[in-house]
């Protein structure tokens, strides 16, 4: 009995100094850990940096404008016939006053002729009427018939003139004609559309501006329009009309530019950003973009200052700051305060940082940024 209980004292001193030798060395990693993590430097994230730049805008309005052409109609035909002539190509460019359908005429022109010849034969007889009235061999109203006989028949001759020539249908303008909705041998109903006429060049823009602009705005003031169409170009134009009322429910005033089109680029219909410039230059802080960390607390960006590291050396350090921002053109964007000319900001990589953090500034592969960017040639 004795024996047993020498054994399970044995056992259980064995096991305690087993789980103390196993406490110890776990302390001891975890001392181990907390001491290195004390110490522990995160390496420096990699980012690219730009400088504060001070520049000089030129002041600038900005609209999404709709093209408009300056003269625009659908053609048609005033009386109905059959289409016996097509004188233009669907696309093209016609000249004023060129052919463009001409319907069949041969019942009026048969009739002219009858209407000519009754004419002719009326006029003949208000002579003779008025030879005779000076002689007394006829009355008044002998001279006073064949004068209305005679005018009568004129007037019908140019009514059946004028009957003629609605069925010939020509160009009111120079312009630009769209595809055609008739063919030869059709049966084209009075008004029924034949084509639509648009003269483009020049062009109008029309765009809506906020009801503060009006005290800014003037006939004659330059205006600039860009379009997604032709990323590379841009037109410069004026603006041509202010409309003179503001619109009730967006206290918007509607304004209209006008902007050359030679090469007929320009279409109706199309999208286009107008910016309304002004004569007059700012100054304006600016930044890339993608510098801006944008958040519902307010705008931010990480400047880089320079510090000595524990060893001595100098390291860089990001440094939060917020910012107020206004106008963005192209890749940058102008800050109306919380930074100063000169200073250096991340301008690529900020997702990843905080205040305080290492950064490692390499601008080696840095996108270049813009004022007119251009996508890259395929």
């Amino acid at each position: 009995m004795k024996t047993k209980t020498k054994l399970w004292v044995v056992a259980v001193v064995g096991l305690l100094l087993v789980i103390g030798l196993l406490v110890g060395i776990k302390a001891g990693q975890i001392g181990a850990m907390i001491k290195a993590g004390k110490s522990f430097v995160p390496p420096a994230e990699s980012v690219t940096s730009a400088k504060v730049e001070a520049e000089e805008w030129q002041a600038a309005r900005p609209a999404i404008g709709t093209l408009v052409a300056v003269r625009a109609v659908t053609l048609a035909a005033e009386l109905a016939g059959v289409v016996r002539e097509i004188g233009f190509d669907s696309g093209t460019f016609v000249k004023k006053n060129s052919l463009l359908v001409k319907l069949d005429t041969t019942t009026e022109e048969a009739q002219l002729a009858a209407a000519v010849a009754d004419a002719s034969l009326a006029k003949i007889s208000l002579e003779r009427a008025r030879t005779l009235r000076q002689g007394g061999a006829n009355t008044q109203a002998d001279l006073d018939g064949a004068d209305a006989r005679a005018k009568q028949t004129e007037a019908t001759v140019a009514s059946l003139r004028a009957t003629i020539a609605k069925k010939t249908i020509r160009a009111p303008f120079d312009g630009r004609i769209s595809i055609r909705q008739v063919e030869l041998g059709q049966f084209l109903a009075a008004g029924a559309p034949i084509a639509s006429l648009q003269s483009v060049s020049p062009i109008h823009a029309d765009f809506w501006l906020p009801q503060q602009a009006i005290a800014d705005l003037r006939l004659g003031q330059r205006a600039r329009l860009l379009t997604d169409t032709y990323v590379n170009a841009n037109w410069d134009g004026e603006i041509t009309a202010i409309n003179p009322e503001v619109d009730v429910a967006t206290r918007n005033v509607r304004v209209r530019a006008t902007f050359p089109n030679p090469d007929g680029r320009l279409r109706p219909g199309m999208f286009a950003n107008v910016n309304v410039l002004s004569s007059e230059k700012r100054p304006v802080l600016i930044i890339p973009a993608t510098s801006v960390i944008y958040a519902p607390y307010g705008d931010a960006v990480f400047l880089i200052d320079e510090k000595k590291d524990q060893d001595g050396k100098p390291s860089a350090v990001a440094r939060q700051a917020f910012v107020r921002l206004g106008e963005r053109r192209g890749d940058f964007v102008a800050v109306e305060s919380g930074l100063k000319a000169g200073q250096m900001v991340v301008s690529n990589g900020a997702f990843k940082l905080r205040n305080g953090s290492a950064v490692k500034v390499n601008n080696a592969f840095a996108p270049e940024a813009g004022l007119a960017p251009k996508p890259p040639q395929e």
